[in-house]
């Protein structure tokens, strides 16, 4: 469930720096090969030339919904497919309850008696080609015989790549492994072109990342999706709504226990979606309903909102999750597919290099922000909290995006730590007390 306000910090593609979240964030020069920079430049200047052409025609779309519809629509007439978690926690709240009563049938039925066991909570962070240390950190935690199944996962961007595999376990590790060790640049998108991408919507074609989605999304995939849904466990991804410029929480297992034929193809591309970076990577128009009308929604990464959730901070205030009907032990587990620590660069005194150096501090922060707010919700709901991140020791020189060397380095790096036993930090590292004690905010 995503937390509210969101930040952004990630990426989904090109050889820009990672943790690129927008347009505006490849102008970071966190990552200043050549490369790199000629495809900052010809980005920027793709945009001020479409707003510099005046009488061209867009590209057609069905139109948007109306505001006073935004939450009536619904998706292949499936009511619980999705969430506004701005505004719809008591409705999360009402799927969460469901999914407990199944749990518990469930519970029963295995003969167990007494309270239900730990629910562990798993928040897969974006960062582009940063999805390789989650995938190395996941299989790694398997190989050392103390992961855990996960009642909730969730995921934006990379995250949402990651969160099918994670969700359905160990056995759909090796699959995880090939996504993030056998892929490289061409596997995700295809090059436009200057001039065809003023006239574009994106910088890039991102059909090879679909045919990428759809060869692993598959109906098997879906199938298992849809068993363990019906066991109490839930899948969420997030998206953003550019035409309201809100949040919106699939219910991935909802949609693949739902029966309709569609499904499988709604899930394909609200993973795309997830990962669509503005600008840079295509929208994706999915289809909705509302007042007998149809109408199609714009939908762009999740990070364009924040690029990490657990879940609502308001769910804690609506309901108490330390007493009553609802206690349990919980642990939450937030994979941060990036590093927490500033990084150095000597910044040219030229307008690109200043602004990007400023927007990429910008982000930085605000991703920094996403595992703060998680842990403060935590805390205050008595939720365990466990963050795992890309540590200032990985040093491998990061070329392009979906560079196959640093994908593979940095999946070892992930599971060398996972199979020795992470030690997962307690706190964010600006509230880490020395000597490991914890921060002392309640």
């Amino acid at each position: 469930m995503l937390l509210v306000p969101f930040d952004s910090d990630r990426a989904a593609g090109l050889k820009i720096p990672p943790g690129t979240t927008s347009l505006a964030h490849m102008l970071s020069v966190r990552a200043s090969t050549g490369a790199c920079q000629s495809r900052i430049i010809r980005a920027v200047w793709a945009v001020l030339l479409s707003q510099l052409i005046v009488g061209c025609a867009a590209l057609e779309r069905q139109a948007a919904v109306p505001s006073n519809l935004t939450e009536e629509a619904t998706v292949l007439g499936i009511p619980n497919a999705r969430f506004w978690p701005d505004t719809q926690g008591p409705a999360l709240i009402q799927e969460a309850n469901a999914a407990l009563a199944r749990e518990r049938t469930v519970y029963d039925a295995a003969g167990a008696n007494g309270p239900l066991p730990a629910a562990n909570f798993l928040a897969v962070s974006g960062g582009s080609d940063n999805g390789a240390f989650a995938a190395g950190l996941l299989l790694g935690w398997t190989d050392s015989g103390t992961r855990p199944s996960f009642k909730l996962v969730t995921g934006i961007s990379t995250g949402a790549l990651v969160a099918p595999f994670a969700f359905l376990g160990p056995a759909y590790d090796q699959q995880l492994r090939a996504v993030y060790t056998g892929i490289g640049p061409e596997d995700v998108y295809e090059e436009r072109g200057l001039l065809k991408a003023v006239f574009s919507e994106s910088v890039v074609d991102t059909a090879p990342l679909f045919r990428l989605i759809s060869r692993y999304a598959n109906g098997d995939m879906l199938t298992a999706i849809a068993e363990q849904y019906r066991k109490g466990r839930l899948l969420l991804i997030g998206t953003t709504d550019l035409d309201v410029q809100r949040p919106v929480i699939w219910n991935i297992g909802a949609i693949a226990a739902s029966g309709r034929p569609e499904a499988l193809d709604l899930v394909r591309k609200i993973l795309l979606a997830s990962a669509a970076v503005p600008g840079v990577f295509p929208p994706v128009l999915i289809d909705v309903e509302a007042g007998w009308r149809h109408y199609q929604e714009m939908h762009v990464d999740g990070g364009a909102v924040a690029q990490t959730f657990l879940y609502p901070p308001q769910i804690g205030i609506l309901v108490n999750l330390r007493q009553g009907p609802l206690a349990r032990e919980r642990h939450a587990y937030v994979i941060r597919c990036g590093r927490l620590d500033p990084e150095w660069a000597s910044v040219d005194r030229r307008l690109l290099s200043i602004t990007g150096r400023a927007i990429a501090t910008m982000i930085h922060y605000s991703g920094y922000n996403d595992v703060l707010r998680i842990y403060a919700t935590a805390r205050r709901d008595g939720v365990d909290y466990n963050l795992a991140y890309i540590g200032p020791d990985f040093t491998v020189e990061h070329q392009e995006s979906f560079d196959p060397v640093y994908m593979k380095a940095l999946f070892d790096y992930g599971y060398q730590k996972a199979i020795h036993g992470y030690r997962w930090h307690k706190a964010p590292p600006i509230l880490a007390q020395p000597e490991g004690r914890q921060s002392g905010i309640p």
